[in-house]
């Protein structure tokens, strides 16, 4: 999957979520995403993550047990994960290059449009 539309369905997606998942699942990757720009490589970042959890934090942020921070955020990631795989199978491509050149006698640009619904 292309990652620029991956992103673009991911925060569509995250927005349609309901409050209370939103709140956690931004909190939770915002955690991560401080972590991962202090780490210096990939084994740093998780060491990172083992000692400043993310999910900890979110529980005590949350006042929640740990297990039901861990367990929603699972179910979220799922959710997210099948929406975004529905909605990517009805993207469509659409290359407007050859009606744009006849139209304007450009040769040099290619027009292409995403429709998504």
């Amino acid at each position: 999957m292309n990652e620029k539309l991956n992103d673009f369905l991911l925060r569509s997606e995250v927005g349609k979520l309901s409050e209370e998942k939103k709140r956690l699942y931004e909190f939770i990757v915002n955690e991560e995403d401080q972590l991962a720009q202090k780490a210096n490589t990939a084994n740093h970042f998780l060491q990172l993550l083992e000692i400043h959890s993310p999910y900890e934090h979110a529980a005590c942020h949350f006042n929640l047990p740990f297990e039901k921070v861990f367990h929603l955020m699972n179910r979220i990631e799922e959710e997210l994960s099948e929406k975004i795989e529905k909605r990517y199978k009805k993207v469509r491509w659409v290359d407007y290059t050859d009606y744009r050149k006849h139209q304007q006698n450009l040769n040099q640009k290619k027009f292409v449009f995403l429709f998504v619904n």
